[in-house]
C-alpha cells in the first residue's frame, strides 16, 4: 500500500456491514496490489457467493481462482499492468480522468490523505491513485488504522471524489482487457461492489 498504516493496539469495534465492506476493500486491494500467492489463491477458490450480482460475481472468481496457478496469475498481472515499458491498463486516477500521470487527482487525494492523517509508506514508489492504494485506503478509513473509523459522511466524500468518477470504468475495462483471464473476475467483483457502494453512498444521509 502507499500509505503507511498506524495499527492501533485494540481494533475499534465497528458493525459487521462496515466490517464486510471493509474486507471486501481489502480483498480487491491485496489482488491489484501484487500477484497472489498460493494461500490467497487457495482462500479466494474457498469462496461462495449467492444470488446477487455480486455473488455471482464471486462464485465465478471463485472458479476461476481454483483452476490457475500462481505463476500464470503473476504474468497475467505483469502483463496488464507493467508490461514492456507499459501495461495494457494504467490503474491510475489521475490517467483515467485525466489521459496523464501524476496529474491534479493525484495532487487532490494527497491533500486528503494528510488530512485522514495517512502518510505515503517509504518502500512504495508509485502514485498513490492507483487503485489497490484507494482500496486499502477505504479499508483503512472503515476499521480505523489511522485513529478512530472515519465517519461515513468523510468516507462517502473520499468515495465520490477519488474512486467513484473512475473505478468502474477501471473494472470494466479489467473485465475486457485482452489478457485478462483471472483479473477479468477480478473486475467483475470490483464492478458489482462499486455499485453496491455508490448506491449506498447516494441514500445516505448528508
Amino acid at each position: 500500500m502507499n500509505a503507511a498504516v498506524k495499527h492501533p493496539e485494540t481494533p475499534p469495534e465497528i458493525a459487521e456491514e462496515d466490517r464486510l465492506r471493509a474486507d471486501m476493500y481489502d480483498f480487491l486491494g491485496a489482488l491489484l496490489a501484487q500477484p497472489p500467492d498460493k494461500d490467497l489463491l487457495a482462500k479466494t477458490a474457498a469462496l461462495s457467493g449467492d444470488e446477487s450480482p455480486l455473488g455471482h460475481a464471486i462464485g465465478a472468481l471463485s472458479r476461476v481462482a481454483g483452476a490457475v496457478s500462481p505463476a500464470a496469475v503473476e504474468q497475467e498481472l505483469v502483463t496488464l499492468f507493467i508490461g514492456l515499458g507499459r501495461g495494457e491498463l494504467l490503474p491510475y486516477a489521475s490517467f483515467y480522468l485525466t489521459g496523464f500521470l501524476n496529474e491534479k487527482p493525484l495532487a487532490s487525494l494527497r491533500r486528503d490523505m494528510r488530512a485522514l492523517g495517512m502518510t505515503r509508506a517509504p518502500n512504495r514508489f508509485e502514485p498513490e491513485d492507483n487503485i489497490a492504494s484507494l482500496c486499502e485506503m477505504m479499508a483503512s478509513m472503515i476499521r480505523g488504522r489511522f485513529g478512530a473509523p472515519v465517519a461515513l459522511e468523510r468516507q462517502k466524500e473520499f468515495f465520490n471524489r477519488h474512486i467513484s468518477p473512475w473505478a468502474a470504468h477501471f473494472f470494466a475495462d479489467l473485465e475486457a482487457a485482452q489478457n485478462s483471464v483471472f483479473y477479468a473476475a477480478v473486475g467483475a467483483v470490483g464492478s458489482a461492489f462499486m455499485e453496491i457502494e455508490r448506491e449506498a453512498f447516494r441514500m445516505s444521509a448528508g
